[in-house]
């Protein structure tokens, strides 16, 4: 019996030994003389050793002189990866998909073919009219209080800005406890609804958006201010616009510029999406090297043809562009951005 036991006591010693010990330090050794730079998280650095990303790893881009990635539901996090989890019936989703389009979405057919429609959004909005109703501020935030205090809470400077409003319409925030008794104490989330219903009736066609100005000391200051156009508008109330404008054909865009990956950390667009960003890209890096767009645009299509590579040797899939990749590129050909 204590034979037995102690043949099997050396075998899973020596199994322990074999697939704990040697087998992860075989590994280790493989990857690092033959791939060190894959085995150690692919990281990219610059001239000087500083990290600059890793090829693995999504991360946002903010100057238009580059490809954006994927949005991200995880911030482009890497500690935290995940996905949104939003149903495909939670508004929530719908929001976040349509504050994509809205800036990008152009006319389909008709006089304004190829055009932006961004411009017509704001220009119904300054009408504040929606479904034949006024106040499309209040509208909006009685429809999605979530949307409402999402948008409180999104900033210090907006919760601020209600606890502000707060103190000068004492009669609402009373109107507002009345209605909650259980809140005697309303935090600026909390009025988020309220703040926008009062806020619509005193600044119709207008929507509190960050306004940064120049002091004559050369000092850039920003305040949250009534805006009548700009990325806010476009964004947020396009939803808004097109169910107003249902018959109005408008051009597809790339699924994956507007949809989050399951990580939220997709290093990789699709070449469509990439070629869809070009012209914007091309015309900004034209501007800052005072160059003819046309040959910028060839240029980096020409990059972006030479990157591009699909799955498994392009035997499956469509093809894909590391955005991290062909951003660096782009850097080491025109340099840094104005």
């Amino acid at each position: 019996m204590l034979r037995y036991v102690s043949k099997s006591a050396l075998l899973i010693g020596i199994t322990v030994v074999v697939m704990c010990g040697f087998y992860p330090a075989a590994l280790w050794v493989f990857g690092q003389v033959l791939f060190p730079f894959q085995a150690n998280g692919s990281i990219v650095r610059d001239a000087d050793g500083k990290v600059i990303g890793s090829l693995l790893v999504a991360q946002p881009f903010t100057k238009d002189e580059y490809f954006q990635p994927r949005p991200s539901a995880a911030s482009y996090d890497a500690t935290a990866s995940t996905s949104s989890g939003y149903a495909t019936s939670n508004y929530a989703l719908r929001d976040r998909v349509a504050r994509v389009i809205g800036p990008l979405a152009t006319y389909a057919s008709g006089d304004k073919k190829g055009q932006p429609v961004a411009p017509d959004v704001e220009a119904w909005f300054q009408a504040d009219k929606a479904g034949g109703n006024p106040h499309i501020v209040g509208q909006w935030a009685n429809a999605h209080n979530s949307l409402a205090q999402g948008w409180v809470t999104g900033d210090p400077t907006h919760g601020a800005y209600v606890d502000d409003w707060a103190k000068s319409h004492a009669d609402a925030v009373k109107d507002w406890i009345k209605n909650n008794p259980a809140t005697p104490q309303p935090k600026a989330a909390d009025l988020a609804v309220a703040f926008f219903t009062s806020y619509s009736n005193e600044h119709p066609g207008t929507f509190p958006s960050a306004v940064t100005k120049t002091g004559a000391d050369g000092k850039s200051t920003t305040d949250i201010e009534p805006v009548t156009s700009g990325s806010d508008i476009q964004s947020i109330f396009f939803d808004m616009w097109r169910q107003d404008h249902a018959d109005v054909a408008l051009n597809d865009l790339p699924g994956d510029l507007v949809t989050a990956s399951a990580s939220g950390l997709d290093p990789h667009i699709t070449l469509e999406n990439a070629e869809f960003q070009l012209d914007r890209v091309a015309a900004k890096w034209a501007a800052d090297k005072k160059r003819d767009v046309a040959d910028v645009r060839k240029e980096i299509e020409a990059i972006l043809q030479d990157k591009a590579q699909a799955p498994w040797g392009g035997l499956i899939g469509e093809k894909l562009v590391n955005v991290l990749d062909v951003n660096l590129e782009l850097h080491k050909r025109y340099g840094d951005p104005a």
